[in-house]
């Protein structure tokens, strides 16, 4: 079904319930109200002639507002990341997608101290040109049966657009990523079934939009389930996120690793009471916090898996089939194999190759970019760019991306297993990230990040204990922190440059 017909069913069945509760302006807003507010928004977007229109929202009532208003005015919303480099990204995105228009918010352009790019509106000045008139002709529509609705709306199928996300960046160039309203529809369905959610439960939304974890599960998922989201747009608020799902009776949270590792340090007993589903993505979860959050809440931390071009979700644990180390099993419209690095042939069960999926959740493509999409997408199996195994009983084992393993002296060598046996000797709660740097001997060699101070002979000889000396970093960097992506994942092509600029000016002078 098309999404924001979806929405309409979903707005007029639980009309006065509350469907977002935005914690930064201090509103509620009812499905009813949220059906009104869209319509109106949808009207006035119908002046832009263009197909795409750029969204820099923060999560809020706002940006799933301006997102529903854009589709039923039958545009598609280019998602731009704020994060980083934002007047960039938008510039980027209107170069790539060829479109002029960005609904922003002046709040977030003071607060990032980005300068006003060419073709922004900002949605304080659109809410200042709404008068009584609009106000009235959206509230007489909304209370039209849901069909006469929707017939007064741009046709759109399920195969059309519901969103362009950009990929992350960490690696290469951002690709422009088609989601259509079946991707992601499937993708938000298949949730509810596995992780049994429905109307009543109360999903916290703090996950950006832009990001395609934040688009499916905090936006979509919600409100097309009749659930409501309490947005809140800095996942980095450690102090603040757990009183609000204290105080929200909040039964869900997805987050990456990162976050949730900075709730469980400030949380209080209690405060993940109400939660059923604590879930993290994105990036690989250590035991030492899966522990830790049964300790201190007794809640199980479970686990998932994804990639933007997917709608995100590809696999989960939940809470009855649950293989912690794992990712989980995959959902239920989507097929995931193994295959040989060489020769592309299925591996059998236990054996580790990259992974490929095929089904409902796989993007239309790449945006005007059909030689990307084809090394990508073969016989509808998408090539995820990650290695991993698939045990005998179906759960899926992430063991890195492809790009991460380097060729040192002939050999395959995983950046990620690297990581994972670092970060269990460092301080709890400090990062770390492992880069390949050139070796004129070998080709490539090892190099470690890190946000701790550490005795490096004592750290090597511990590491000797559980790898093989060619997997062992010969150099260690110590920064105060590490550039993070949006997500909060570690920023792998920025921390790689910096790595190499320090070591660089240490062998100068």
């Amino acid at each position: 079904m098309v999404l924001h017909h979806e929405f309409i069913e979903i707005a007029k069945k639980f009309s006065k319930k509350i469907a977002i509760i935005d914690k930064a302006t201090g509103k509620n807003v009812s499905y009813g109200k949220a059906l009104i507010a869209s319509l109106i928004l949808a009207n006035k977007f119908k002046i832009y002639e263009e197909g795409y229109v750029g969204v820099m929202v923060p999560t809020s009532a706002g940006a799933f507002l301006a997102c529903l208003g854009l589709l039923m005015a039958g545009k598609v919303p280019v998602m731009i990341n704020y994060s980083t480099g934002a007047a960039e990204n938008c510039e980027y995105a209107q170069g790539k997608i060829g479109f002029k228009t960005i609904v922003t918010s002046r709040a977030l352009l003071e607060k990032i101290n980005c300068r006003v790019v060419d073709g922004m509106i900002c949605l304080e000045d659109i809410m200042k040109a709404i008068g009584t008139g609009d106000k009235l002709k959206a509230a007489l529509k909304s209370k039209l049966p849901t069909s006469m609705i929707i017939k007064g709306m741009p046709p759109k199928t399920e195969d059309d657009d519901v969103v362009i996300l950009f990929t992350s960046g960490s690696e290469k160039e951002p690709k422009a990523v088609q989601l259509s309203h079946h991707n992601v529809g499937a993708n938000a369905r298949d949730a509810v079934k596995v992780f049994k959610l429905s109307d009543q439960d109360v999903m916290l939304s703090i996950l950006p939009v832009f990001h395609s974890f934040g688009q499916m599960v905090n936006f979509w998922l919600p409100l097309i389930t009749g659930m409501t989201a309490v947005t809140y747009a800095n996942p980095l608020d450690y102090k603040t996120i757990p009183k609000l799902i204290r105080e929200e009776g909040a039964t869900m949270i997805a987050a990456t690793p990162i976050f949730i590792s900075g709730y469980l340090r400030e949380s209080k007993p209690g405060d993940f009471e109400n939660m059923r589903i604590i879930i993290a993505g994105a990036d690989k979860v250590p035991d030492w916090l899966r522990h830790a959050f049964m300790e201190k809440h007794n809640k199980v931390l479970l686990e998932g898996y994804g990639v933007t071009e997917t709608s995100p979700v590809i696999s989960a644990n939940t809470p009855e089939e649950n293989r912690p180390g794992s990712i989980g099993k995959p959902l239920p419209r989507i097929q995931v194999k193994i295959l040989d690095l060489k020769t592309d042939e299925a591996l059998p069960p236990g054996e580790e190759g990259k992974i490929v999926v095929k089904g409902d959740y796989v993007m239309t493509g790449y945006y005007d970019d059909i030689e990307e999409t084809s090394l990508r997408i073969r016989d509808g199996w998408y090539d995820t760019g990650d290695m991993g195994i698939i045990d005998e009983d179906g759960y899926l084992w992430h063991r890195g991306r492809l790009k991460r393993f380097v060729k040192i002296g002939g050999e395959m060598v995983s950046l990620v297993r690297t990581e994972s046996v670092l970060e269990e000797l460092l301080p709890e709660g400090e990062s770390c990230c492992v880069v390949d740097i050139p070796d004129t001997r070998k080709g490539a060699r090892l190099a470690a990040a890190v946000t701790s101070k550490i005795n490096e002979k004592e750290l090597i000889k511990k590491m000797g204990e559980k790898l093989p000396n060619i997997n062992i970093p010969t150099q260690f960097v110590v920064f105060d922190e590490l550039p993070k992506m949006g997500s909060g994942k570690i920023d792998f092509r920025a921390t790689t440059e910096m790595v190499k600029k320090r070591l660089f000016q240490s062998a100068r002078g």
